[in-house]
């Protein structure tokens, strides 16, 4: 599912120093992680601060649940067994996972989409403070870790997350320059993506979340093209998964695993492998044009160690939707586990990117 880069985080903007309009999403409140981020002072020592919001409803938690798991949602071992169940604190997430998965993220994602957003923002109407980038659901920030450095101008970025702990990450690990050399400033936003307004969105220049959708509603969807629609912005969506895995060599459970990890994936009316489907439709019902492009990953040898934790959490999850596959799963997974500590297993991990080109306000195309 939603491989949760931990980025499937979010992203809205305000304006520089922190002003601007007051979140929608849920906490307003900005963390004095983020005010050190915007100003260049925050270190690793700084620690995260937070804000007790209010409980996650059980969606929520689902959500924030799958968002950080190992593909779809069995979360790795070093994750903090305490945070997506407990609706007393917030939800927090393993960064180990979702710095394993970096590099496999950012060789996936679509370059072919980028020009396309480039010819757009070129044409939006410039800002004395550049590019405002919501980046929703960031969770350590290897959104904007990846993209920054590849568009030109200065960019300010409001990272969205439920939980300060990644977002701490995110702003300490945030880029500094852009393409250009421009300067990229950040802050960060707690707050609940399932309430996102328009308001929330005003003044962006773009929308970005990385393996997200997956992880969201129908409903929610539609808030989210609705509130991108209002604001006239761009919205680039990547890592969605697609409900397609192959593995070489092949296994006859190859086919029964997927279709279980991806009922999972559908559990708690989740969208999953359908989301990419679902959020093209709601972007175009406003008018906006909609380009997908695949954005696999590829996992061989030199991406084991990920493949390792991806093979856990994938039959993990499958087994849990359906118990009586557990004997069979559990020597399948031994087998797959060996395969790939001896080098000899593939992996294709099927994930599609959207870019969304909502129409900008004041009428131009």
């Amino acid at each position: 599912m939603g491989t949760r880069d931990g980025d499937g985080s979010d992203r809205s903007g305000e304006r520089n120093a922190g002003r601007g309009p007051a979140d929608r999403a849920g906490a307003a409140d900005e963390d004095p992680t983020a005010q050190a981020a915007r100003t260049g002072t925050v270190s690793p020592t700084d620690g995260p601060h937070g804000h007790d919001g209010p409980s996650p409803s059980a969606v929520e938690r689902a959500t924030l649940r799958l968002r950080e798991a190992v593909p779809t949602e069995v979360a790795p071992a070093d994750a903090d067994p305490g945070g997506p169940g407990r609706p007393d604190e917030p939800p927090r997430y393993a960064p180990a996972w979702l710095r394993l998965r970096e590099p496999a993220d950012a060789a996936a994602r679509a370059h072919e989409l980028l020009d396309p957003l480039r010819i757009r923002l070129a044409n939006l109407p410039s800002r004395a403070d550049g590019l405002v980038v919501h980046d929703l659901g960031c969770g350590t920030g290897s959104m904007g870790r990846w993209l920054a450095p590849l568009l030109d101008g200065a960019q300010h970025w409001v990272l969205h997350d439920r939980d300060p702990y990644l977002l701490h990450f995110a702003a300490v690990a945030a880029p500094r320059s852009a393409a250009d050399g421009s300067r990229v400033t950040v802050e960060t936003r707690r707050g609940d993506l399932a309430r996102l307004t328009p308001d929330a969105l005003a003044g962006a220049g773009l929308v970005t979340a990385s393996a997200l959708l997956d992880v969201l509603t129908a409903e929610e969807v539609g808030t989210l093209a609705a509130a991108c629609a209002a604001a006239g912005c761009p919205a680039l969506l990547t890592l969605s998964v697609a409900g397609r895995v192959e593995l070489a060599p092949a296994h006859a459970l190859d086919a029964e695993i997927t279709e279980a990890f991806n009922d999972h994936q559908r559990r708690t009316g989740l969208l999953g492998p359908d989301a990419v489907t679902s959020a093209a439709e709601a972007f175009a019902a406003h008018g906006a044009t909609v380009r997908a492009h695949p954005s696999h990953w590829r996992l061989g040898p030199g991406e084991a160690a990920l493949a390792e934790q991806w093979l856990r959490g994938w039959v993990g999850a499958a087994v849990e939707q359906r118990p009586e596959l557990r004997e069979p799963a559990g020597r399948y997974l031994e087998e797959r586990l060996a395969a790939c500590a001896a080098g000899e297993l593939r992996v294709v991990v099927h994930h599609t990117d959207l870019l969304a080109l909502c129409r900008p306000t004041g009428g131009a195309s």
